[in-house]
């Protein structure tokens, strides 16, 4: 049996499609533009929804709500019906790849998602901020109350301590990220270095643009054709190099990314060589991305020349991807304790209101007892016993003559610290 919601008045809900459960034909119909959301949460809340975010990225379309005790009755269609309308889908179409979580598995699965341990690449760091922008736009459509607030914000710390208690998300899963860290490891600090892109290559341009992002402090792009160069430079926000003095250029390159693809070195071992002995033999990073390559594989004899290919480079990402995978066992636990830390929490501050009742009724047993004994302690305390007893022993009577369970009497013994095997002190 699940456990209960962490509110006495409502229930965490999550509705979706994710890269497990679905195709991505219909991952690609369900899915919600960043602009669109807003209308998107307009109609859950038509539906009978008031608290509700909606995450929408490659791997998932998945509504996260918190639904309101007495409206829980079909909402799971209902949920469905929003997501079918939206990416003009027919329901039988989602038929079998969709899915639904309440309570503990609710809360669950909104802690794993923004831990990125429910995505296609487990440990991706950007998932976490999807959620955010998600939880923003939710927030700014009045979608947010404090069932749903008080989820999240226990998810962002579960996110935190996975990232910063397992290693999670320190090794490289993409082609691009493999070959920043090798930069890194390499130069250290890629923000005391520059590099040249060779070439108008899809790949090398994302690993000039992850390595942008990462700080490097300079980037020349050069290409035969000077037009495509000033294009790709565009893009990137980055300098120009004439292709004819590649030579010179090499001399002041950290790292060079080759993505040319003319079916002919354009780099070999002479003009390395001689840009290292100009750099002092300060190290070269040398990726080549072309297919066929750009850059002799007789480079990689050259001292202080470092060559790696696209090989090389899935190489790197494939053993990040399998560290990750070993990773996720402990990260999993820290997100299962997390959650029951939570549930506990909410269910002993739900408590609070009855605990408080309960104090002022047994308050005011105890004042009418030594009222009503006239001073006598010994009659005070037999009053207050009885009357204290009066309604539990009521309702036992009462579950027992109606052949109920044992429940109460179970309840009685709980509360009160009874022990059935023993007898009483004589």
């Amino acid at each position: 049996m699940s456990e209960k919601s962490p509110s006495s008045n409502g229930r965490p809900l999550v509705v979706g499609v994710n890269h497990r459960s679905s195709s991505m034909l219909l991952r690609d119909r369900l899915f919600v533009e960043e602009d669109a959301m807003a209308d998107f949460l307009t109609r859950l809340q038509k539906v009978g929804i008031d608290q509700a975010l909606v995450m929408s990225t490659c791997d998932r379309i998945e509504v996260q709500a918190y639904v309101q005790e007495g409206a829980e009755s079909d909402i799971e269609n209902r949920v469905l019906d929003v997501m079918a309308a939206h990416g003009e889908t027919d329901r039988a179409e989602m038929s079998g790849q969709t899915y639904a979580h309440w309570d503990q598995a609710a809360v669950r699965q909104i802690f794993a998602v923004s831990s990125s341990l429910d995505s296609l690449i487990i440990g991706e760091p950007q998932v976490l901020g999807q959620v955010k922008t998600s939880h923003r736009i939710a927030r700014q459509c009045g979608m947010i109350g404090s069932g749903l607030e008080t989820i999240l914000q226990a998810a962002y710390g579960t996110a935190k301590k996975v990232r910063s208690q397992t290693a999670i998300g320190q090794r490289p899963v993409s082609i691009a990220a493999a070959a920043t860290q090798i930069a890194g490891d390499l130069h250290g600090d890629l923000a005391h270095c520059s590099a040249l892109l060779i070439g108008n290559g899809e790949m090398g341009e994302l690993i000039a643009a992850d390595m942008l992002s990462t700080g490097l402090a300079g980037l020349s792009v050069t290409h035969p054709s000077e037009r495509r160069a000033a294009e790709i430079a565009d893009r990137l926000g980055c300098n120009v190099a004439l292709y004819d003095d590649l030579a010179s250029h090499l001399i002041d390159a950290d790292i060079v990314l080759a993505s040319l693809g003319r079916r002919k070195h354009v780099l070999d071992g002479t003009m390395v060589g001689s840009a290292i002995s100009a750099r002092r033999h300060k190290p070269v990073f040398l990726i080549d991305v072309a297919i066929p390559g750009d850059i002799d594989p007789g480079v990689e004899k050259i001292g202080d020349a470092f060559l790696y290919n696209m090989d090389d480079l899935e190489r790197v990402a494939m053993e990040g991807r399998a560290e990750r995978e070993n990773e996720s066992g402990s990260a999993w636990a820290i997100v299962d304790a997390d959650v029951a830390t939570f549930l506990r929490g909410q269910t002993e501050r739900a408590a609070v209101p009855a605990l408080s009742r309960l104090r002022n009724h047994v308050e005011g047993i105890r004042e009418q007892a030594l009222a009503d004994a006239g001073g006598d302690a010994e009659k005070a305390t037999r009053l207050l016993v009885k009357r204290l007893l009066h309604a539990p022993s009521g309702a036992l009577r009462e579950t027992t003559h109606s052949g109920d369970d044992r429940s109460m009497e179970i309840a009685l013994e709980r509360l009160f610290g009874l022990d059935n095997d023993k007898e009483p002190d004589k």
